[in-house]
Parts: structure tokens; C-alpha cells; sequence
């Protein structure tokens, strides 16, 4: 049997499991986003770190079963390795996806400023280390793929500006 992950978050650097073949390529109609909370790798339940999530995004592409876990739905989409493809490289590749329904899913912390999402990841960390470890290696992986997210940026910028604004004040 063949099945494909699609990884839009940590397993884009650490997919934790066995794999025969990665394919860089990306998702159409769907925007990376981190609106999901994360209270058992990058927080606690009572300071939830934030991760990525999928959201419905008209014209928006998105490059790139325990640790899922907080994860509520899964789809089964298309995915492209060409820009200007109308004809999916593979089709039926699996997504994991945070829905916005809280009885579905009680860690949803869904949309807030850049500001207050940067603020919460600055302070947040769990078994798995600092929440903002994670947007960081995030960037990264995105940017060694020559993958451009402006959520993702914007945010690690606006998390680098507070690192910076902490030291500046503390010495």
C-alpha cells in the first residue's frame, strides 16, 4: 500500500517516521496558518504553545497518528510540484487539519494579530522545547525549499523583534 503525508509544519524537519521518497510541491486553495494550539509538544494546557494548521484560502498555495494527535480531521487532497500544473503529480495525499470547531477540537486558538500570536509563542515551550523553536526550524525548512509564506515570516520577524526588545531591556 502507498501512502503519501503531506507535511506543512514539523514534519517538513522532522518527520519521525520512515520513508521511502519526499516530493517538494505544494497545495492549492489551502494557507498555512497558526491558529492551532499545541498543549502536549510546544506548550502546556496552561500556557498553549501555537502551531500550524490549515485553513481554506481561495487562490493560496500551501508549500509543504500519535503526534497528530491534537489534530482533529484529515483530508485527502491534490498535490503539485508545478506552479502552472491543472493536473495534480499525486492525488488522494493525506493532510492532517485543525478545524475551528471547539467541541471538536478544544486546542483551537484561532486567528489573532501577529502581534498577540508572537507574544504567546515567545513565552510558550513544552516537552518538545520552545514554541519558538518551532516557527524558527519552520522558516528554515521553508526557505531551503525557496518556499515563500508571508504568515510564516511575518511572524518569525515579529518573534525576533520581541527576543530583541527582551535583551535590549533586560541589560
Amino acid at each position: 500500500m502507498v501512502m503519501w503525508v503531506f507535511g506543512y509544519g514539523s514534519l517538513i524537519w522532522k518527520a519521525g517516521f520512515n520513508f521511502d521518497e519526499r516530493v517538494v510541491g505544494f497545495i492549492k486553495d489551502y494557507r498555512r496558518v497558526f491558529y492551532q494550539g499545541s498543549t502536549d509538544h510546544r506548550g502546556t494546557p496552561e500556557f498553549p504553545g501555537r502551531t500550524v494548521t490549515l485553513e481554506p484560502a481561495e487562490g493560496e498555495v500551501c508549500h509543504l497518528e500519535v503526534r497528530e494527535k491534537q489534530y482533529d480531521k484529515k483530508a485527502y487532497l491534490d498535490f503539485f510540484t508545478e506552479p502552472t500544473a491543472t493536473t495534480p503529480a499525486l492525488s488522494g495525499v493525506m493532510v492532517y487539519i485543525a478545524s475551528p470547531d471547539k467541541k471538536l477540537n478544544v486546542n483551537y486558538l484561532g486567528p489573532a494579530s501577529i502581534e498577540d500570536i508572537a507574544k504567546q509563542i515567545v513565552q510558550a515551550k513544552g516537552p518538545s522545547g520552545p514554541n519558538r523553536e518551532y516557527l524558527f526550524k519552520l522558516e528554515e525548512a521553508l526557505l531551503q525549499f525557496e518556499c515563500k509564506d508571508k504568515h510564516v515570516s511575518d511572524l518569525a520577524n515579529e518573534v525576533r523583534r520581541i527576543i530583541s526588545e527582551r535583551e535590549l531591556t533586560a541589560s
